[in-house]
Protein backbone atom coordinates (compact mmCIF):
# COMPACT_ATOMS: atom_id res chain seq x y z
CA UNK A 1 0.00 0.00 0.00
CA UNK A 2 1.47 3.15 -0.78
CA UNK A 3 2.14 6.34 1.41
CA UNK A 4 -1.26 8.15 1.17
CA UNK A 5 -1.57 11.91 2.68
CA UNK A 6 -3.89 15.08 2.11
CA UNK A 7 -6.83 15.24 -0.38
CA UNK A 8 -5.43 11.29 -1.61
CA UNK A 9 -6.19 9.84 1.95
CA UNK A 10 -9.47 11.63 2.00
CA UNK A 11 -10.76 9.96 -1.15
CA UNK A 12 -9.71 6.66 -0.37
CA UNK A 13 -11.75 7.07 3.05
CA UNK A 14 -14.98 8.57 1.00
CA UNK A 15 -14.23 5.58 -1.43
CA UNK A 16 -14.02 3.07 1.45
CA UNK A 17 -16.92 4.61 2.88
CA UNK A 18 -19.28 4.42 -0.30
CA UNK A 19 -18.42 1.29 -0.46
CA UNK A 20 -19.76 0.83 3.26
CA UNK A 21 -22.99 2.83 2.59
CA UNK A 22 -23.35 0.91 -1.37
CA UNK A 23 -23.62 -2.65 0.83
CA UNK A 24 -26.06 -0.97 3.78
CA UNK A 25 -28.06 0.63 1.07
CA UNK A 26 -28.08 -2.53 -1.22
CA UNK A 27 -28.28 -5.35 1.34
CA UNK A 28 -32.05 -5.84 0.37
CA UNK A 29 -30.74 -7.04 -3.17
CA UNK A 30 -28.83 -10.07 -1.48
CA UNK A 31 -31.49 -11.11 1.46
CA UNK A 32 -34.87 -9.10 1.15
CA UNK A 33 -36.58 -12.10 -0.59
CA UNK A 34 -34.67 -14.68 1.55
CA UNK A 35 -36.16 -12.74 4.55
CA UNK A 36 -39.57 -11.52 3.27
CA UNK A 37 -40.20 -15.03 2.71
CA UNK A 38 -39.05 -16.69 5.61
CA UNK A 39 -36.32 -18.76 4.52
CA UNK A 40 -33.40 -17.26 6.62
CA UNK A 41 -33.37 -14.82 9.61
CA UNK A 42 -32.22 -11.60 9.25
CA UNK A 43 -29.55 -11.48 11.21
CA UNK A 44 -28.52 -14.87 9.42
CA UNK A 45 -29.34 -13.77 6.34
CA UNK A 46 -27.10 -10.65 6.41
CA UNK A 47 -24.11 -12.49 7.89
CA UNK A 48 -23.74 -14.95 4.79
CA UNK A 49 -24.71 -11.78 2.28
CA UNK A 50 -21.84 -10.03 3.47
CA UNK A 51 -19.45 -12.97 3.80
CA UNK A 52 -20.40 -13.38 0.18
CA UNK A 53 -20.24 -10.10 -0.80
CA UNK A 54 -16.46 -10.21 0.06
CA UNK A 55 -15.82 -13.34 -1.45
CA UNK A 56 -17.78 -11.87 -5.02
CA UNK A 57 -15.44 -8.71 -4.71
CA UNK A 58 -12.41 -11.41 -6.20
CA UNK A 59 -13.95 -12.28 -9.30
CA UNK A 60 -13.03 -9.48 -10.93
CA UNK A 61 -11.38 -6.05 -11.66
CA UNK A 62 -13.07 -5.57 -15.23
CA UNK A 63 -15.76 -3.32 -14.11
CA UNK A 64 -13.36 -1.51 -11.64
CA UNK A 65 -11.05 -0.66 -15.07
CA UNK A 66 -14.27 0.27 -16.56
CA UNK A 67 -15.19 3.07 -13.84
CA UNK A 68 -11.72 3.85 -12.80
CA UNK A 69 -10.75 4.73 -16.84
CA UNK A 70 -13.59 4.58 -18.65
CA UNK A 71 -16.14 7.21 -18.02
CA UNK A 72 -13.87 10.74 -17.48
CA UNK A 73 -10.26 11.38 -18.26
CA UNK A 74 -7.84 10.43 -15.51
CA UNK A 75 -5.39 13.14 -16.68
CA UNK A 76 -7.78 15.50 -16.25
CA UNK A 77 -9.40 15.55 -13.09
CA UNK A 78 -8.04 16.03 -9.52
CA UNK A 79 -8.35 14.27 -6.21
CA UNK A 80 -10.91 17.26 -5.32
CA UNK A 81 -13.18 16.09 -8.27
CA UNK A 82 -12.96 12.35 -6.84
CA UNK A 83 -13.52 13.21 -3.51
CA UNK A 84 -16.86 15.27 -4.53
CA UNK A 85 -18.00 12.95 -6.79
CA UNK A 86 -18.06 10.19 -3.64
CA UNK A 87 -19.70 12.69 -1.24
CA UNK A 88 -22.25 13.64 -3.50
CA UNK A 89 -22.98 9.69 -4.09
CA UNK A 90 -23.45 9.13 -0.23
CA UNK A 91 -25.71 12.13 0.00
CA UNK A 92 -27.59 10.27 -2.83
CA UNK A 93 -27.48 6.88 -0.77
CA UNK A 94 -29.07 8.12 2.17
CA UNK A 95 -30.71 10.51 0.89
CA UNK A 96 -33.04 7.38 -0.38
CA UNK A 97 -32.27 4.83 2.11
CA UNK A 98 -34.49 7.18 4.26
CA UNK A 99 -37.12 7.61 2.05
CA UNK A 100 -37.12 3.52 1.74
CA UNK A 101 -36.31 3.82 -2.10
CA UNK A 102 -34.27 1.23 -3.71
CA UNK A 103 -32.05 3.25 -6.06
CA UNK A 104 -28.57 2.41 -7.37
CA UNK A 105 -25.34 3.14 -5.88
CA UNK A 106 -23.60 2.84 -8.94
CA UNK A 107 -25.25 5.37 -11.05
CA UNK A 108 -25.15 7.63 -8.01
CA UNK A 109 -21.44 7.25 -7.91
CA UNK A 110 -21.07 7.57 -12.39
CA UNK A 111 -23.60 10.46 -11.90
CA UNK A 112 -21.43 12.24 -9.00
CA UNK A 113 -18.46 11.63 -11.16
CA UNK A 114 -19.27 12.79 -14.20
CA UNK A 115 -20.53 16.12 -12.27
CA UNK A 116 -18.09 17.29 -10.60
CA UNK A 117 -16.03 16.34 -13.52
CA UNK A 118 -18.14 18.69 -15.64
CA UNK A 119 -17.78 21.33 -12.91
CA UNK A 120 -14.42 21.27 -13.40
CA UNK A 121 -13.22 20.30 -16.27
CA UNK A 122 -15.99 21.16 -18.81
CA UNK A 123 -17.54 17.94 -21.11
CA UNK A 124 -14.19 17.52 -22.33
CA UNK A 125 -13.05 15.65 -19.26
CA UNK A 126 -16.05 13.01 -20.60
CA UNK A 127 -15.36 9.91 -22.15
CA UNK A 128 -18.98 9.48 -23.54
CA UNK A 129 -18.14 5.47 -25.07
CA UNK A 130 -17.92 4.97 -21.96
CA UNK A 131 -20.80 6.97 -20.53
CA UNK A 132 -23.09 5.53 -23.69
CA UNK A 133 -22.17 1.97 -22.51
CA UNK A 134 -23.22 3.10 -18.71
CA UNK A 135 -26.62 4.48 -20.24
CA UNK A 136 -27.36 1.82 -22.71
CA UNK A 137 -26.78 -1.24 -19.85
CA UNK A 138 -28.95 1.07 -17.40
CA UNK A 139 -32.27 0.52 -19.70
CA UNK A 140 -30.69 -3.23 -20.71
CA UNK A 141 -30.16 -4.65 -17.57
CA UNK A 142 -33.73 -4.18 -16.16
CA UNK A 143 -35.45 -5.30 -18.79
CA UNK A 144 -33.02 -8.53 -18.83
CA UNK A 145 -33.98 -9.00 -15.47
CA UNK A 146 -38.01 -8.75 -16.21
CA UNK A 147 -37.43 -11.18 -19.27
CA UNK A 148 -35.07 -13.36 -17.41
CA UNK A 149 -37.27 -13.75 -14.47
CA UNK A 150 -40.88 -13.78 -15.83
CA UNK A 151 -39.02 -16.89 -18.42
CA UNK A 152 -37.57 -18.78 -15.83
CA UNK A 153 -40.66 -18.53 -13.30
CA UNK A 154 -42.72 -19.45 -16.35
CA UNK A 155 -40.43 -22.91 -16.72
CA UNK A 156 -40.69 -23.29 -13.06
CA UNK A 157 -44.26 -23.20 -13.50
CA UNK A 158 -44.44 -26.15 -16.03
CA UNK A 159 -42.21 -27.92 -14.48
CA UNK A 160 -43.54 -28.19 -11.10
CA UNK A 161 -47.28 -27.88 -11.82
CA UNK A 162 -48.13 -31.69 -10.77
CA UNK A 163 -46.36 -31.22 -7.42
CA UNK A 164 -47.90 -30.33 -3.91
CA UNK A 165 -47.54 -27.24 -2.65
CA UNK A 166 -46.45 -27.84 0.45
CA UNK A 167 -43.75 -30.11 -1.19
CA UNK A 168 -42.42 -27.15 -3.72
CA UNK A 169 -42.27 -25.17 -0.75
CA UNK A 170 -39.96 -26.88 1.09
CA UNK A 171 -38.10 -27.56 -2.27
CA UNK A 172 -37.78 -24.34 -3.17
CA UNK A 173 -36.78 -22.66 0.64
CA UNK A 174 -33.61 -25.03 0.61
CA UNK A 175 -33.04 -23.75 -3.09
CA UNK A 176 -33.54 -20.51 -2.00
CA UNK A 177 -30.42 -20.62 0.13
CA UNK A 178 -28.49 -21.24 -2.92
CA UNK A 179 -30.16 -18.61 -5.12
CA UNK A 180 -29.63 -15.84 -1.98
CA UNK A 181 -25.78 -17.16 -1.56
CA UNK A 182 -25.61 -16.89 -5.56
CA UNK A 183 -27.00 -13.15 -5.82
CA UNK A 184 -25.13 -12.49 -2.55
CA UNK A 185 -21.87 -13.41 -4.57
CA UNK A 186 -22.92 -11.27 -7.61
CA UNK A 187 -23.64 -8.49 -5.65
CA UNK A 188 -20.28 -8.44 -4.54
CA UNK A 189 -18.71 -9.21 -8.01
CA UNK A 190 -20.25 -6.66 -9.70
CA UNK A 191 -20.66 -3.61 -6.92
CA UNK A 192 -17.78 -3.37 -4.62
CA UNK A 193 -15.60 -3.01 -7.69
CA UNK A 194 -17.48 0.88 -8.26
CA UNK A 195 -15.18 1.81 -5.38
CA UNK A 196 -11.97 -0.26 -6.74
CA UNK A 197 -12.63 1.82 -9.72
CA UNK A 198 -12.84 5.38 -7.81
CA UNK A 199 -9.35 4.46 -5.71
CA UNK A 200 -7.85 3.58 -9.18
CA UNK A 201 -8.65 6.78 -10.63
CA UNK A 202 -7.58 8.87 -7.75
CA UNK A 203 -4.18 6.83 -7.61
CA UNK A 204 -3.49 7.25 -11.60
CA UNK A 205 -4.68 11.33 -11.51
CA UNK A 206 -2.14 11.50 -8.24
CA UNK A 207 0.61 9.85 -10.79
CA UNK A 208 0.60 6.91 -8.16
CA UNK A 209 -0.24 4.56 -10.78
CA UNK A 210 1.25 4.12 -14.55
CA UNK A 211 -1.98 1.80 -15.68
CA UNK A 212 -5.35 0.77 -14.95
CA UNK A 213 -4.80 -2.49 -12.99
CA UNK A 214 -6.03 -2.31 -9.21
CA UNK A 215 -3.93 -2.61 -6.64
CA UNK A 216 -4.36 -5.64 -4.56
CA UNK A 217 -4.68 -3.62 -1.05
CA UNK A 218 -7.58 -1.43 -2.96
CA UNK A 219 -9.03 -4.82 -4.05
CA UNK A 220 -9.30 -5.76 -0.19
CA UNK A 221 -10.32 -2.76 1.45
CA UNK A 222 -12.94 -2.06 -0.79
CA UNK A 223 -14.54 -5.94 -0.61
CA UNK A 224 -14.16 -5.70 3.45
CA UNK A 225 -16.08 -2.22 3.41
CA UNK A 226 -18.55 -3.66 1.07
CA UNK A 227 -19.20 -6.64 3.21
CA UNK A 228 -19.68 -4.73 6.97
CA UNK A 229 -21.86 -2.65 4.87
CA UNK A 230 -24.13 -5.65 3.71
CA UNK A 231 -24.38 -7.12 7.39
CA UNK A 232 -25.49 -3.62 8.38
CA UNK A 233 -28.47 -3.80 6.53
CA UNK A 234 -31.04 -1.33 5.26
CA UNK A 235 -33.94 -2.48 6.60
CA UNK A 236 -36.44 0.22 4.93
CA UNK A 237 -35.41 -1.29 1.93
CA UNK A 238 -34.84 -4.67 2.69
CA UNK A 239 -39.13 -4.08 3.40
CA UNK A 240 -39.86 -2.02 -0.05
CA UNK A 241 -38.37 -4.76 -2.44
CA UNK A 242 -39.17 -7.83 -0.32
CA UNK A 243 -43.05 -7.08 0.70
CA UNK A 244 -44.21 -4.14 -1.26
CA UNK A 245 -43.36 -4.64 -4.84
CA UNK A 246 -45.48 -7.92 -5.09
CA UNK A 247 -46.12 -10.88 -1.76
CA UNK A 248 -43.24 -13.11 -2.38
CA UNK A 249 -43.28 -17.57 -1.55
CA UNK A 250 -39.81 -19.12 -1.50
CA UNK A 251 -40.08 -20.28 -5.23
CA UNK A 252 -40.45 -16.49 -6.30
CA UNK A 253 -37.65 -15.32 -4.31
CA UNK A 254 -35.33 -18.34 -5.61
CA UNK A 255 -36.70 -17.29 -9.73
CA UNK A 256 -35.85 -13.91 -8.91
CA UNK A 257 -32.50 -14.49 -7.08
CA UNK A 258 -31.41 -16.60 -9.97
CA UNK A 259 -32.50 -14.24 -12.69
CA UNK A 260 -31.10 -11.23 -11.06
CA UNK A 261 -27.39 -12.91 -10.12
CA UNK A 262 -27.29 -15.06 -14.04
CA UNK A 263 -27.16 -11.31 -15.36
CA UNK A 264 -25.40 -9.32 -12.49
CA UNK A 265 -22.15 -11.95 -12.92
CA UNK A 266 -22.58 -11.69 -17.26
CA UNK A 267 -22.28 -7.99 -16.83
CA UNK A 268 -19.21 -7.97 -14.17
CA UNK A 269 -17.29 -10.29 -16.12
CA UNK A 270 -17.98 -8.03 -19.19
CA UNK A 271 -16.99 -5.03 -17.32
CA UNK A 272 -20.28 -2.55 -17.14
CA UNK A 273 -20.90 -1.38 -14.61
CA UNK A 274 -24.84 -1.90 -13.91
CA UNK A 275 -26.97 -1.38 -11.11
CA UNK A 276 -27.62 -4.68 -9.28
CA UNK A 277 -30.72 -2.56 -7.75
CA UNK A 278 -32.31 -2.53 -11.04
CA UNK A 279 -31.48 -5.93 -12.01
CA UNK A 280 -33.08 -7.47 -8.84
CA UNK A 281 -36.38 -5.23 -9.31
CA UNK A 282 -36.88 -5.34 -12.49
CA UNK A 283 -36.27 -9.74 -12.08
CA UNK A 284 -38.85 -9.54 -8.98
CA UNK A 285 -41.29 -7.46 -10.69
CA UNK A 286 -40.94 -10.20 -14.03
CA UNK A 287 -41.71 -13.02 -11.40
CA UNK A 288 -44.62 -11.14 -9.74
CA UNK A 289 -46.28 -10.85 -13.55
CA UNK A 290 -46.40 -14.69 -14.04
CA UNK A 291 -48.64 -14.87 -11.20
CA UNK A 292 -51.27 -12.06 -12.64
CA UNK A 293 -50.23 -8.14 -13.56
CA UNK A 294 -52.30 -7.10 -10.64
CA UNK A 295 -49.97 -9.31 -7.93
CA UNK A 296 -47.34 -6.46 -8.46
CA UNK A 297 -47.86 -3.40 -6.62
CA UNK A 298 -46.88 -1.36 -9.44
CA UNK A 299 -47.86 2.20 -7.63
CA UNK A 300 -44.55 1.32 -5.40
CA UNK A 301 -43.02 -0.01 -8.43
CA UNK A 302 -43.55 4.13 -10.32
CA UNK A 303 -42.06 5.57 -7.66
CA UNK A 304 -39.12 3.65 -7.72
CA UNK A 305 -38.70 4.13 -11.26
CA UNK A 306 -39.10 7.59 -10.62
CA UNK A 307 -35.94 6.93 -8.13
CA UNK A 308 -33.90 5.38 -10.76
CA UNK A 309 -34.26 8.17 -13.31
CA UNK A 310 -33.15 10.80 -11.09
CA UNK A 311 -30.45 9.08 -9.71
CA UNK A 312 -27.98 10.18 -12.21
CA UNK A 313 -28.77 13.94 -12.44
CA UNK A 314 -29.43 14.25 -8.45
CA UNK A 315 -26.33 12.47 -7.21
CA UNK A 316 -24.16 14.97 -10.11
CA UNK A 317 -26.19 18.14 -8.73
CA UNK A 318 -25.03 16.79 -5.49
CA UNK A 319 -21.12 16.46 -6.51
CA UNK A 320 -21.37 19.84 -8.10
CA UNK A 321 -22.53 21.61 -5.12
CA UNK A 322 -20.13 19.81 -3.20
CA UNK A 323 -17.21 20.10 -5.81
CA UNK A 324 -18.28 24.10 -6.04
CA UNK A 325 -16.95 24.20 -2.14
CA UNK A 326 -14.43 22.72 -1.57
CA UNK A 327 -13.05 24.64 -4.76
CA UNK A 328 -12.91 27.29 -2.84
CA UNK A 329 -11.10 25.34 0.03
CA UNK A 330 -8.50 23.67 -1.94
Amino acid sequence: MPELSGMLLLVVVLALLFDFSNGWHDSANAIATVVSTRVLSPMTAVLLAGLLNIAGAFMSTAVAKMVGTGIVDPSTVTQAVVASALAGAIVWNLCTLLLGLPTSSSHALIGGLVGASVLHGGWETVKFSGLRSVLEAMVISPLCGFAVGLALMVAISWLFFRVQRGAATRLFSRLQLISASFMAFSHGANDAQKAMGIITLALLSAGQLTSGDVPTWVVVSCATAMGLGTASGGWRIVRTLGTRIVKLEPVHGFAAETSAAAVLLVTAHIGLPVSTTHTITSSVMGVGAVKRLSAVRWGVTARIVYAWVFTLPGAALAAMLIYAGISRLV
